[in-house]
């Protein structure tokens, strides 16, 4: 059992879950350079569908902010094994939400542009129905929901194509997969914006810092698609030379449906004078240059 971590001195403690995966190692770091007392929890620490486990470490850490980054995010296998996504994207959160209210504890809920089925032209923005086409994408829905309707300080941020150091995803490791001398697909047909974990950390500080909970779409600036994003990376890497083959996402013959476009604006954000983050070209020179 931890010891009991909340401080009466004024320090303020976040409870971190998902700790081993891209969003939530960036947010630890972040959290750590502002001075929190940062308890970042892997799966193996705690599965946050197991609520009795999640009851008994939410009242020990007793965190002033929850920030959820644990999710079922195999979007393929959730369209597979829905039992699996559902437990973690819905009942996981749910567990946290209750475990966060019974202790007074704000939360940071990540979830994902993929609620939206790509049918519009433009910017999502959070005016817009959600209308989710795969497992994956319903059980994050349904997640935001849980969370929305049972507690009042809530922070729940979507945000779309995740890239960074030690991710598992395409933009993640397009250089690895060069380096390897992997047969490369990018996919021509599908259009979000891709976000570097760390500016999204960045931005769930500053979201958190405000104090103003409510629904935030939290990306970096500009719409592209895997094709465009992989194609930049190799040649910032020094794979100019590395072939990518251009295909529409239906020619991957993956059994979840994913949205057309899914590109998305944060209302709330502008009314709260935060400044659209950099570019995702500016974000990849970043990544590529710190670790290539």
């Amino acid at each position: 059992m931890l010891a009991n971590t909340r401080s009466d001195s004024g320090a303020k403690t976040v409870l971190i879950t998902g700790a081993g995966g891209l969003l939530g190692r960036s947010a630890a770091a972040r959290f750590s350079r502002n001075n929190w007392n940062v308890v970042a929890l892997t799966r193996a620490d705690l599965d946050i569908s197991d609520e009795a486990a999640v009851i008994a470490i939410v009242d020990s850490v007793r965190p002033n902010l929850v920030i959820n980054c644990a999710a079922a995010t195999d979007v393929d296998r959730c369209e597979r094994e829905p039992a699996w996504a559902y437990k973690a994207n819905e009942e996981g959160p749910r567990n946290l939400t209750r475990a966060s209210s019974s202790n007074g504890a704000a939360m940071v809920h990540v979830s994902t542009d993929y609620v939206f089925d790509g049918a519009k032209e433009g910017l999502y923005t959070q005016d817009d129905q959600p209308n989710p086409l795969s497992v994956y994408a319903r059980s994050k829905l349904a997640g935001e929901l849980a969370v929305a309707a049972e507690l009042d300080r809530a922070y729940i941020v979507r945000s779309s194509w995740i890239f960074g150091k030690g991710g598992k995803n395409f933009g993640s490791r397009v250089v690895e997969l060069a380096r390897s001398g992997a047969r490369l697909k990018g996919v021509i047909d599908q259009i979000s914006i891709p976000t570097y974990a760390p500016d999204l950390a960045a931005r769930i500080d500053e979201i958190t810092t405000k104090g103003v909970y409510g629904l935030y779409h939290v990306t970096n600036t500009g719409a592209t698609t895997w094709m465009e994003f992989a194609r930049m990376a190799l040649d910032l890497a020094g794979f100019a030379d590395v072939t990518i083959e251009a295909v529409i996402r239906a020619e991957l013959g993956q059994p979840a449906a994913r949205p057309r476009n899914s590109a998305m604006r944060c209302l709330l954000s502008e009314r709260l004078g935060l400044a659209p983050l950099r570019t995702w070209q500016d974000a990849l020179r970043d990544f590529i240059s710190n670790n290539y």
